[in-house]
């Protein structure tokens, strides 16, 4: 234990930690560009009335009026702070708090790299990112630092590891073993020029599944191990071109890409750049560069060490939850969220709700994708129009697919009813869903009242089991 505590508190060279800051920083702000600029601020977050809550953050609002689009001017401008350097100590946490707060904004828009972004973006917040290449040292010099602890290396190490192992584990599945989602996403490429007729190829979905399995599984050591890091680096290259190129998933690739540069030795940058000078040899820093950083107090240490020690443990056992639920987490969804399950399933479907008032026996039928003028209620008073849909087209998609949005948006009808002199009304949902080509089959018992179950981390009798099977097999 102590020699494991001396080798993450011994010094290593800072050169990686301030050109990750600038590629974190450079991607975020771009992110932050497309949001405010391209319309996704206005289509995804100000337009739609409900948005779907996570459990525990329900008062997690989007700003009222042009709040919004003031909030992605300020990311951007706090994105581009953290990539020069520039204020880092409050521009870090800002960025990490706002970006937060975006991922909290609706679970429709729930993404792994989302998640990661905010990860990140917290870690960088504790690092010493600002200490190197950047204009607060440039300004203060005595900031300036040519070292940090190894625990900072290896705490982002270890967070992108997390990231990759899982993935792998998560594509040991049945489905993917067989080809699909893959087969089905790469037949929609296959008018891409040059290559895509060769997508449709029967060997190609297999290829690249087994292939990105065990990149996944195993990428982590053959980057640590210096005599097939080149080969490990350079097929992760070509595993996140070809995402850019096949899928529309955002900054992700670029992201990872910039994140599997810490496995490679700390000092990269020096060496890069003496390379393109031309020069071989440079002075080390000297150790008074190193202490500030890396001396501590024995209970500082203490402190550090038992922070990694639960932070990895979280992010170890909460991507396994999912083994605690029966059923396919694919299809349950049970656990799926923040567990790296990336690009595994293709879902689409279809929802419609019945609502019934006991006293009456009145019955209504509710199309969530139309406004509520539609409904058969008063909605007289209500904030919004009511010739606006109360859900996007896509939170209609993602819900047909996604049993606790089924439910909070059930509960959503319930108290819209009560509001209009209904309560207690019974919802239940009829929601036929397909998964990685599958024939469509219920998703949810029809049977059951939602307006009466709770919202609960507990296994939720009411999603039906997966009984459909591949449609190769049958």
């Amino acid at each position: 234990m102590t020699r494991l505590r001396d080798a993450l508190f011994r010094p290593v060279d800072i050169a990686w930690l301030p050109v990750f800051r600038i590629a974190f920083g450079v991607l975020i702000f771009e992110e932050a560009l497309r949001y405010l600029l391209g319309g996704l601020g206005r289509n995804l977050y100000i337009r739609p009335p409900f948005h779907f809550t996570y459990e525990g953050f329900g008062w997690v609002q989007p700003w009222p009026g042009i709040g919004i689009y003031v909030h992605f001017a300020a990311l951007a401008l706090l994105a581009a702070f953290v990539a020069l350097g520039l204020f880092y100590r409050v521009a870090a946490p800002l960025l990490a708090l706002a970006f937060t707060y975006v991922f909290l904004l609706d679970q429709a828009r729930y993404l792994n790299h989302f998640y990661l972004v905010v990860i990140l973006g917290w870690i960088l917040a504790i690092l010493p990112a600002g200490r190197a290449l950047s204009l607060d040292a440039r300004m203060r010099p005595a900031l300036r630092s040519a070292a940090a602890p190894a625990w900072t290396l290896w705490l982002v190490r270890g967070q992108i590891a997390v990231v990759y192992v899982y993935a792998g584990i998560a594509k040991l599945n049945l489905d993917w073993l067989r080809g699909e989602p893959l087969r089905m996403w790469l037949a929609e490429r296959s008018d891409l020029p040059l290559f895509g007729e060769f997508l449709t190829e029967d060997w190609v979905p297999f290829a690249m599944s087994y292939g990105a399995l065990v990149l996944d599984l195993f990428c982590v050591p053959l980057l640590l191990w210096r005599r097939t890091r080149a080969l490990a680096f350079a097929l992760l290259v070509l595993f996140h071109a070809l995402n850019v190129l096949l899928f529309d998933i955002g900054i992700f690739p670029w992201l990872m890409l910039a994140a599997t540069l810490v496995f490679l030795e700390p000092d990269w940058p020096r060496a890069f750049a003496r390379r393109l000078r031309g020069t071989r040899h440079e002075v080390a820093p000297s150790p008074s560069d190193r202490a500030p950083l890396v001396a501590s107090t024995s209970t500082r240490r203490g402190l550090i060490l038992a922070a990694l020690a639960a932070h990895f443990a979280i992010q170890l056992v909460v991507p396994l939850r999912h083994l605690l639920y029966p059923g396919d987490v694919n299809w349950t969804e049970e656990g799926h969220r923040f567990s790296w399950r990336m690009k595994l399933r293709g879902k689409d479907g279809w929802v419609a709700f019945s609502i019934r008032e006991p006293r009456s026996g009145r019955v209504w039928a509710i199309d969530p994708s139309a406004p509520p003028a539609d409904w058969g209620l008063d909605v007289s008073g209500d904030e919004w129009p009511s010739d606006v849909p109360y859900l996007t087209p896509r939170q209609v998609r993602k819900m047909a697919g996604l049993p606790d949005m089924v439910l909070q948006f059930a509960h959503h009808i319930a108290e819209r009813f009560e509001r209009a002199g209904y309560p207690g009304v019974e919802v239940r949902a009829r929601v036929l869903t397909s998964l990685n080509g599958r024939k469509h089959q219920l998703l949810i018992d029809p049977e059951v009242d939602l307006a009466a179950e709770p919202r609960s981390l507990l296994p939720a009798h009411w999603i039906l089991p997966l009984r459909e099977p591949l449609r190769r097999d049958g």
